[in-house]
């Protein structure tokens, strides 16, 4: 992830674009043109731009559970010493979608998607308690995703 940077100022049109992608990533750029008074050619140019800033991504996002990754859970990390080095270290295991750095109880934050409970027991035993600079960990394993939602960026 980059570092910090000043914060991009968007334009009406521009976060009407990212809604409408937000709503359906696979909306075609003359459908969105029409919703927010561009010519095809005139959307496809903004994303692009959007695109290429890091302002924003359009990816599939899937449901874990029914491609078989039957157990989830965001783990508590505690560290000693520099917990870039254990971030980068935990950024780098497959199972790992998600890792941020914290203040409060937790140096890290790591969430995990496992096709059980076991390959959780063994991720935890073996590769993340394993990390050099890790003083222990705290599971939460989740029972329901009761909401996701990635549309925040336009508030």
């Amino acid at each position: 992830m980059a570092a910090r940077s000043k914060p991009v100022q968007l334009d009406e049109v521009s976060k009407a674009i990212i809604e409408q992608l937000q709503d359906d990533g696979r909306r075609s750029y003359a459908e969105i043109g029409k919703h927010v008074g561009l010519s095809e050619a005139a959307v496809r140019q903004r994303v692009q731009k959007l695109t290429e800033s890091g302002v924003m991504q359009v990816v599939a996002v899937t449901d874990p559970m029914q491609l078989g990754f039957y157990r989830q859970a965001m783990i508590g990390i505690r560290v000693t010493g520099d917990a870039t080095h254990v971030a980068d270290t935990l950024a780098g295991i497959s199972e790992v979608d998600y890792v941020v750095l914290t203040a409060g109880s937790f140096d890290i934050l790591a969430e995990v998607v496992c096709e059980s409970d076991d390959d959780l027991i063994t991720l935890l035993n073996t590769r993340i308690r394993g990390i050099e600079g890790v003083l222990s960990t705290e599971t939460f394993v989740y029972l329901r995703l009761q909401k996701q939602f990635y549309n925040w960026g336009t508030r």
